[in-house]
């Protein structure tokens, strides 16, 4: 499969290498300009459990970057994973130049997903969310972790011959598909779980903070359960996703110490909040501002949430 990894962020380079090393044929969309900044290899430094005991391997991998996306390309499929706030920009940009490609939608959507992707079209859209992440670091080095499995979902209907043939891809390269039927409210409890940890991370400085923390673990997930009444307000049916409210739901006296002695001490989970060590990333701050505007919005009380909010207002504004 011919694949364009839109953009030269973290998401992409993880899987980027991931899938190329399964055979595909990837290259990276940068925009203009930026091919001479970035240069030719990525200097990785990736936790990847499937292939080696340590989980650890250290690379300068070769990279194709192409500053401009033709109308008549001939990549078969597209992965789009930026940040929820820059997804409208990114689209709209796509739109024209999407060609028969696939676009598979890949982390975080807060608006309903059939107005999150445009003017792109429907039948050519797939929904995914990466499980890995991390950082560059001040030497240039990537240091990401990749989980065994991948989540892929619909909004409702048995995948399409298109969204079959991107999971295919992936189980190429040796992952798991972990399916989500209801996606859409698979998003916003992932969504509203991020806005939770991060109000605490935010306070401490990033969430890989909260690592070994009970007390501040315990924090992320009052915030975290403070929002469930949200997603019910949005209408969402909870009934669906017990699971990925557990934590939420818990008795904290259980949950957080179990949480936290995952953070220090199972490597999976350890990578997850190291990774998120930036303390001026955006895509925190802008999780936390999307949630609280939405629970304003509809009348719902999220106290710890709007205490952190002098971390994450807009200074223009003074309000998320």
């Amino acid at each position: 499969m011919k694949i364009l990894m839109f953009g030269r962020g973290v998401i992409a380079t993880v899987y980027g290498w991931t899938l190329q090393r399964a055979g595909h044929d990837v290259e990276f969309y940068v925009r203009p300009g930026r091919a001479a900044t970035y240069g030719d290899t990525v200097d990785l430094d990736l936790f990847d459990p499937r292939h080696w005991r340590r989980g650890q391997r250290v690379e300068k991998w070769p990279v194709r970057l192409r500053e401009e996306v033709e109308p008549d390309h001939d990549f078969d499929l597209i992965v789009l994973s930026v940040g929820h706030h820059r997804l409208a920009e990114a689209t709209a940009f796509l739109a024209p130049r999407v060609g028969r490609a696939t676009v598979l939608i890949f982390g975080n959507v807060w608006t309903e997903p059939l107005d999150a992707i445009g003017a792109l079209p429907v039948d050519q859209v797939a929904w995914g969310f990466p499980q890995g992440g991390g950082g560059f670091g001040a030497d240039g080095v990537l240091r990401g972790f990749l989980l065994r499995s991948v989540v892929f979902g619909t909004l409702g209907q048995p995948p399409t011959d298109r969204e079959l043939a991107v999971r295919q891809a992936f189980r190429e390269a040796g992952l798991q598909i972990k399916e989500r039927p209801d996606f859409r409210g698979w998003l916003w409890v992932h969504f509203v779980s991020d806005a939770g940890l991060f109000s605490q991370g935010l306070r401490l400085g990033s969430l890989s903070q909260l690592a070994g923390s009970t007390r501040d673990v315990r924090e992320g997930l009052l915030a975290g359960r403070e929002l469930v009444p949200l997603l019910e307000a949005r209408g969402i049916d909870l009934r669906r996703h017990r699971g990925g409210l557990l934590l939420f739901r818990a008795p904290t006296w259980l949950t957080a110490p179990v949480l936290a002695w995952l953070t220090a001490h199972f490597a999976p989970v350890r990578a997850s909040f190291a990774a998120h060590n930036n303390p001026d990333a955006e895509e925190p701050r802008e999780v936390c501002r999307d949630t609280l505007a939405e629970a304003r919005r509809l009348g719902i009380s999220a106290p710890r949430l709007e205490a952190a909010e002098p971390l994450f207002a807009r200074e223009e504004t003074g309000r998320a």
